[in-house]
């Protein structure tokens, strides 16, 4: 089996540096805002979607 996904991790890995690099900026600078932020970048889409469906339901 054959599973040619690899352009699509790409993309992921993009998005995960983009929401990294601003969810850091965001941040004060100490070393747990920091931590704070790559965390905040792995779970970000569980937000969005989270809104989304929010929205939708009303």
């Amino acid at each position: 089996m054959v599973v040619r996904d690899g352009p699509w991790g790409f993309v992921f890995l993009l998005a995960y540096i983009g929401a990294a690099v601003y969810f850091i900026s965001t941040s004060d600078g100490s070393f747990w805002g920091v931590i704070l932020g790559l965390l905040q970048a792995v779970v970000w889409p569980a937000y969005v979607i989270y809104h989304v469906l929010l929205a939708l339901s009303v």
